[in-house]
């Protein structure tokens, strides 16, 4: 169970020979507030997180406006938006903290414009969300910085992710392909970690992983065992804090249980049913 390919975001190698890298997604978790997201920052440090990510949403760019209401909201996907997005000078002033702090910042854009913002505050990698999998302009602007992409691949099959890693392999990028189940949250029987197996038959020199929004840790858990080499989840420093997104995140203390739990796990996999001569 070796694959051939990693991909190195700033220092950090990912691959089936690492750690397995665990990104704290804080998303929109702060709901607009720049105060609950820079707690949301140190906190994940003080939890031993490596990486953060946001979401950087430039709306005008984004869509129209509209009363369309996502299933994890009351509220309009346009209001929820508007009220959670971020400046350029706010999300420059993220990064500088993650990274004063040792961190990797990743922030996932919704469009060409914001793609452009990120790329002028200088991100080493590029999350793109499974909503935007199958959007080829999108992916292709993104590929042309020439920078790592993590790609989450939920609402589509084998056939659609295959258009999308034509493009990227054209433009000779390290790349990363993420197993999710768009669905908030997602039933355990509905994680479907035999797609992360799929995904190594299909993809066999790509590096794998799981972008989860059950409930707890123990569906990351069971990924690592599978070669998952990148583990995503909501995270919030306050499960009583409103957000779309806070039933489905893990706390502090989770967030400290995934990364030494994985670590363990992925130091635990492999073998075989040998004599060892400690025994």
């Amino acid at each position: 169970m070796k694959l051939t390919k990693k991909i190195r975001i700033n220092d950090r190698l990912v691959g089936q020979d690492y750690d397995p890298f665990v990104i704290a997604e804080i998303g929109i978790n702060h709901e607009g507030d720049f105060t609950k997201a820079k707690k949301m920052i140190s906190d994940a440090h003080a939890s031993g997180a490596e990486c953060v990510k946001f979401q950087c949403h430039v709306v005008d760019d984004e869509m129209i406006q509209n009363d369309v209401v996502p299933g994890n909201t009351n509220e309009s996907i346009w209001n929820l938006i508007q009220r959670c997005s971020f400046t350029e000078e706010q999300e420059m002033e993220l990064k500088k903290l993650t990274e004063e702090l040792g961190m990797i910042f990743l922030s996932t854009p919704f469009s060409r414009a914001a793609a452009d913002r990120l790329e002028r505050i200088g991100v080493s990698a590029y999350k793109i969300g499974s909503g935007e999998c199958n959007n080829i302009p999108l992916i292709k602007h993104i590929s042309s910085f020439g920078k790592p992409i993590i790609l989450s691949t939920g609402m589509n099959d084998l056939t659609t992710i295959s258009e999308s890693v034509s493009i990227l392999e054209n433009a000779s990028l390290d790349y990363a392909l993420l197993h999710v189940t768009s669905i908030y949250p997602t039933p355990y029987e509905k994680v479907r970690l035999g797609a992360l197996l799929e995904l190594k038959a299909r993809f066999p020199d790509v590096v794998i992983g799981l972008s989860d929004h059950s409930i707890g840790n123990y569906t990351c858990f069971g990924a690592v065992s599978l070669g998952a080499c990148i583990l995503e989840k909501h995270f919030t420093s306050n499960e009583n804090w409103p957000g779309p997104d806070i039933p489905i995140s893990i706390n502090s203390k989770q967030l400290q249980d995934l990364i030494i739990g994985s670590k363990a796990i992925f130091q635990a996999r492999n073998g075989s049913k040998t004599i060892l001569e400690e025994e």
